[in-house]
């Protein structure tokens, strides 16, 4: 359903997935950003489950020219990169939601979704005040230094389980408490012993990575009801 486009960013091309709905209208715009080895399949299928849906779908190439990490410790190495230069990281998102906006339309809601380190992403590229009317984040870290600021207006959806060793009980009570004291539309849905990785049936085999059928099946319909919140409606008056 999908195909790749190229477009320029920070010194790079980025090579990112793209899918619409096939001739339909578009109800909105979603930018994802993937997990850390790049734009694979597991992002892959969910943009072009987007689109069934009737959405317009950017999965983000941050690395350029495509690259997919070969290993875990290739994408770890890639990923601090990221980390140590975040002007670059978000050049990187803004210069991909620019490009969903021109291939969705002028006027389309935009929202932005990630897994993993790209929900991490997601979440900073809402704090930084872009124009997103949501963002959601599946099994991503949710620590900051931006503040919350920039999400005000927007809602916020995280979808984690309870024994992943990356998103830990204080980091979710923290993130709760900055959302509420900023007083900033938000959602945490736990899941109850799910771990790392849980909408990726094809997650690896590491410590702290499970995939979740139930946790997959019910964040994915969290996420739609949010996006149905923030998009054109196309059913008749």
């Amino acid at each position: 359903m999908g195909r790749f486009l190229e477009y320029p960013s920070a010194g790079a091309t980025c090579r990112s997935y793209y899918a619409a709905p096939e001739g339909g209208q578009i109800r909105a715009g979603v930018l994802v950003v993937p997990e850390a080895p790049g734009v694979g399949e597991h992002v892959q299928r969910r943009v072009d489950a987007l689109a069934a849906q009737g959405y317009a779908a950017l999965a983000v190439d941050l690395y350029g020219q495509g690259r997919l990490a070969a290993n875990p410790d290739e994408a770890r190495s890639w990923v601090g990169a990221l980390k140590a230069d975040p002007s670059l990281l978000l050049a990187r998102l803004e210069d991909s939601l620019a490009a969903l906006r021109d291939h969705a339309g002028e006027g389309v809601p935009l929202s932005v979704a990630g897994y993993c380190f790209g929900g991490w992403c997601a979440l900073e590229l809402a704090r930084s005040g872009a124009p997103v009317r949501s963002v959601a984040v599946f099994h991503g870290s949710v620590a900051s230094e931006r503040g919350a600021a920039g999400l005000a207006g927007r809602s916020v959806l995280v979808c984690t389980g309870d024994a992943d060793p990356f998103v830990p009980a204080s980091q979710l009570a923290a993130f709760a408490d900055e959302m509420r004291e900023a007083g900033i539309d938000s959602t945490v849905c736990l899941y109850s012993g799910v771990g790392h990785g849980f909408t990726d049936v094809n997650t690896p085999a590491m410590p702290g990575f499970a995939y979740s059928a139930t946790a997959d099946r019910r964040s994915w319909q969290s996420f739609l009801h949010l996006l149905a919140d923030h998009s054109i409606d196309t059913e008749p008056k």
